[in-house]
């Protein structure tokens, strides 16, 4: 049964991942497109370059999301210590996005996409031409974009670490208001970071603990079978 809940978890924390990078990958190319578009077309309105991006996606840019986090995905299958096919720190993370060929894939749809958009009658002969020309503007945009994110996720991360602490400090002092405090904001980063195996594994820890003695009326006094079974969840 126990090999049982570890094969489950593994899986479900796969899922996760993939659904996150799916989301991190996207976020990511479609601002980097949106802030490429309006320098390489400068002259045309708002509106217009909403529709030329929104074209540029749904005609090839969306597959290559896909296909961007998939080879993400598939090298997580091949890091050091991973044989599940997840992630289990940042480190291995920023490895696999910078290894991960994001740039070449962008590259190769977006030609892809901006061929079939200008076939298809969504954007002129001149736009065609200054899209093409100025994807290196697009591709160093996402670039950008890309360093930002994962600065970001390393921010958040250290910050979850940071508020653990604090909660285990206020649950040794039987603090239950500053507990509750900390709990909040674990609760806050956790969606918003990548779903990383140990990473869960604690913050799950704390939360089965914390709700345990929230749902026996902020009483720290558990039992041994209490305590037993937050070792087991976590």
């Amino acid at each position: 049964m126990e090999l049982e809940n570890v094969i489950t978890n593994n899986i479900e924390i796969e899922k996760e991942q993939n659904k996150f990078f799916n989301s991190f990958i996207g976020k990511i190319i479609n601002t980097g497109i949106d802030f490429g578009l309006r320098a390489i077309l400068p002259d045309i309105i708002e509106n217009q370059v909403i529709e030329i991006k929104n074209s540029l996606i749904e005609n090839g840019l969306k597959e290559g999301i896909q296909t961007a986090t998939d080879k993400i995905m598939d090298l997580s299958k091949s890091t050091k210590g991973i044989f599940t096919g997840k992630f289990e720190n940042i480190s291995q993370v920023q490895m696999a996005i910078g290894n991960g060929g994001i740039l070449d894939t962008v590259s190769n749809i977006l030609d892809k996409a901006v061929d079939k958009t200008y076939q298809l009658g969504f954007i002129n002969k001149t736009a065609n031409s200054l899209i093409k020309n100025g994807k290196d503007v697009i591709l160093n945009s996402i670039t950008s974009n890309l360093k930002k994110e994962l600065d970001n996720q390393k921010d958040s991360l250290d910050n979850l670490e940071n508020c653990i602490e604090r909660w285990k400090e206020y649950y040794n002092n039987k603090n239950f208001d500053g507990m509750a405090k900390e709990m909040e904001k674990i609760d806050k980063q956790l969606k918003n970071i990548v779903p990383l195996e140990n990473v869960i594994k604690e913050a799950r820890n704390v939360e089965t603990l914390h709700n345990l003695i929230k749902n026996n009326g902020r009483n720290f006094n558990l039992t041994e079978n209490e305590i037993e079974l937050v070792k087991k969840i976590s």
